[in-house]
């Protein structure tokens, strides 16, 4: 086992160097650094469409979690200006028109801005594949890299804990989610209430083997 592990060290040391010679802007090497805490940030984004390839970001939510408590007032809210048009058959989804985000900030700023809040800390989300796809899209050509926080996905947080050989088929649903945890749903596609969905699930989660209360 031992093996395994100095193997598993020594890969993740080889990756952390790879990406500092690929890191484009030495400003943000912070992001690089080995994580050693107890927080973390929970992390959504609203977009003109659904489709990572072309979607821009119109909105940003992120909200520390720092040991068993969510810091809603230590949030960061961002609307961003896209360059493009919303998809309107998107609009309904997010409630975001073009007048509503017409004073957003530009997409760097934006991002500079979270980088910057969420540093090197793990990400917690719910399916944050797609918003991770998005972001990445604009860092690359900005940074060299992608975001490189360690990812933690409650929806899979939630199937390893529940599946078994008698219940093999698990819904991943938010609702149901919600339901068999006993958390009440926040409305859906607004960044700020994603984000704090994904940390009550985490908490809740992991409050079975914690000693003390999940709080926010």
């Amino acid at each position: 086992m031992l093996g395994a592990f100095f193997r598993t060290l020594g890969f993740a040391t080889r990756r952390r160097q790879r990406r500092q010679r690929q890191l484009a802007d030495p400003a943000y090497a912070f992001l690089l650094e080995p994580y050693d805490g107890d927080e973390a940030v929970c992390i959504d984004c609203e977009t003109t469409s659904l489709d990572p390839t072309r979607a821009e970001i119109l909105s940003i939510a992120a909200i520390p979690l720092k040991g068993h408590r969510l810091c809603t007032s230590e949030r960061l809210q961002i609307t961003v200006r896209p360059q493009g048009d919303i998809d309107p058959a998107t609009v309904p989804i997010h409630g975001l028109r073009a007048q509503d985000v017409a004073n957003g900030l530009p997409i760097d700023v934006a991002l500079e801005q979270l980088l910057h809040f969420i540093g090197n800390r793990p990400l917690v989300g719910y399916y944050l594949e797609f918003d991770l796809a998005v972001l990445n899209r604009y860092l690359r050509p900005m940074l060299g890299i992608g975001l490189p926080n360690r990812r933690i996905e409650v929806s899979a947080l939630y199937y390893d804990r529940y599946v078994s050989a008698y219940r093999p088929d698990v819904d991943l649903s938010l609702s149901a989610i919600c339901a068999t945890l006993g958390l009440p749903e926040l409305p859906r596609h607004d960044p700020l209430c994603d984000a704090l969905m994904a940390g009550l699930i985490y908490l809740k989660l992991q409050r079975r083997h914690a000693p003390h209360p999940a709080t926010f």
